[in-house]
């Protein structure tokens, strides 16, 4: 890697994390995916595995802390608050607003791979990158990058409710509002059988209140589920 290419991920860390690193292999490092290393095993011996192992231990005790100080609640409900926080959708998206998609090293043929692919990748990066800042910077510069990109969408997951399985939630809110259990139908299923991708709708009463995708048939049920949910809590307000 070049000094151009090098100052590209400084010039990243400075604008968009607020420092520089003191070892800036550290945050390239973060931003390398297995594949990248083997397609270059000559050049690049390390790939972001071992920091993601690291940073997700890290994100882990940081909404725990957060959760234990600031929620007078029971261990159950601020264990799905932290999963609600720390999920894969939730640190993807912080990592697309963070913008450094454009700086993970991949595999040519990673990079030509499926947008949920891309999601997860972009996801472990952003593990990877809290385990990069807790090495170079210490642990109060880490749970501060945690606490503005993560820890902020706490309240959003409250109102919203989704931090609770869908299922079950729009399973009592159909009930309360409409005295009907959900029942759930496939619309439609497209792509080859290794990736295939199913439409699943939710009906209430005869009503379709939510309709969803996903790569097998629960996870369509799910974010059907989930659509609904929204449905009841605008009814609500």
């Amino acid at each position: 890697m070049n000094q151009t290419q090098i100052a590209e991920y400084q010039n990243f860390a400075r604008e968009k994390l607020g420092f520089e690193f003191h070892d800036i292999d550290l945050l390239i490092t973060a931003l390398t995916h297995r594949s990248y290393v083997n397609e270059h095993r000559a050049s690049v011996k390390e790939h972001n595995e071992r920091l993601e192992f690291l940073g997700d231990a890290v994100l882990e005790l940081v909404t725990s802390d957060f959760l234990y100080r600031n929620y007078q609640q029971p261990e159950g409900i601020m264990t799905a608050w932290r999963a609600a926080l720390v999920r894969t959708e939730s640190i993807g998206a912080a990592g697309e607003e963070l913008g450094y998609a454009p700086l993970v090293r991949l595999s040519k043929g990673e990079k030509h791979g499926s947008d949920r692919a891309h999601a997860v990748i972009l996801a472990d990066c952003f593990e990877a990158v809290i385990g990069a800042i807790y090495l170079d910077q210490g642990y109060d510069t880490a749970a501060a990058f945690i606490a503005k990109h993560i820890l902020v969408k706490i309240d959003q997951i409250l109102a919203d409710g989704s931090w609770r399985d869908p299922k079950s939630y729009l399973q009592e809110l159909a009930q309360h509002h409409d005295s009907a259990t959900p029942s759930y139908r496939v619309l439609g299923e497209d792509g080859p059988d290794h990736d295939k991708t199913f439409t699943v709708g939710v009906f209430v009463a005869g009503k379709q209140r939510g309709r969803g995708t996903g790569h097998s048939k629960q996870e369509a049920e799910g974010a059907a589920a989930a659509e609904a949910v929204k449905y009841y809590l605008r009814r609500q307000s």
